[in-house]
């Protein structure tokens, strides 16, 4: 059985090692006890460590041949320490054979709403893309002589217990569709499932977008929740208003506008969305 260890036991990180119960032997780095019933009943062993305290990594060299690195940089900065330290222990054992790391769309920065596929240049336009692009280099770095590496970059991941619920029934303003940008998504039991087909198939040091077909412009993300939550659609202001009403982590989305490509999901990773627009992914 191979041993796997997931790093950042949130709601994908969860969906996937629900998967692969019983196919290997799991193990989840947590940084407190009282997670660890949640991971046992997954199917997963919990081991206590903080991504932030290097020190508390070291039993990490060796453990495991395939590594899950679901977990986000810190909330500041501009690089990605905690990644740094990961790869530190990681790299005290010659074990390791395997990586799949889940980074962001944000890295892209704004394309001005073109098609963009993984051989688009990243520009992130902002710091939490910008460490997501630290940890990505260094990442990379990692899989050039070493394991082989993967990374997803994600857009809005979402699922029936997490979508923009309460801003639609807030009744919060969505921007005219002149104005609008788009974005993209992916739903959670979808990037689960790519994480592992990435695992099997995952060429070494690759980019893939994790995206479904929906392509949908924002206010449009907005309405579908609307129809799916039966209550009125957002009304549509242009973008200024709206973007004076909005939270800046809310705003830097508003200001970025892409349409991920999927092709090498589909093509290199043999892949088949479960979900393949945001409509399917809230009624199923």
């Amino acid at each position: 059985m191979k041993r796997i260890l997931i790093v950042g036991c949130g709601d994908v990180g969860l969906r996937a090692a629900r998967l692969l119960a019983g196919h290997a032997r799991l193990y989840g780095l947590i940084r407190t006890p009282q997670h660890g019933g949640e991971l046992r009943a997954a199917g997963v062993t919990p081991l206590l460590g903080d991504l932030d305290d290097r020190a508390s990594l070291r039993r990490l060299a060796g453990l495991a041949e395939v590594v899950l690195h679901f977990a986000p940089p810190p909330g500041e900065g501009e690089g990605d320490p905690r990644t740094r330290h990961l790869l530190a222990a990681l790299k005290r054992a010659g074990s390791l054979a395997q990586l799949v790391y889940i980074s962001t769309s944000g890295v892209y920065g704004d394309c001005g709403g073109a098609v963009v596929r993984e051989t688009w240049p990243a520009r992130p336009g902002n710091p939490r893309a910008r460490r997501r692009a630290d940890a990505e280099a260094q990442l990379r770095r990692f899989g050039r002589h070493g394991p082989r590496v993967c990374l997803l970059r994600a857009p809005g991941i979402y699922a029936q217990e997490r979508m923009p619920e309460a801003r639609v029934r807030q009744g919060l303003p969505a921007i005219v569709r002149d104005d609008d940008v788009y974005t993209n998504h992916i739903h959670a039991d979808d990037l689960a499932r790519l994480a592992i087909a990435a695992l099997f198939r995952g060429r070494r040091n690759r980019l893939y977008n994790a995206v479904d077909d929906s392509g949908l412009m924002m206010g449009d993300w907005f309405d579908v929740v609307a129809d799916h939550l039966g209550l009125p659609r957002p009304p549509r202001l242009p973008r200024a208003g709206v973007i004076a009403a909005v939270t800046p982590a809310m705003r830097s989305f508003l200001m970025e506008s892409r349409r991920l490509a999927n092709f090498r999901i589909k093509r290199e990773l043999n892949f088949r969305l479960r979900y393949p627009t945001v409509r399917q992914g809230l009624s199923g």
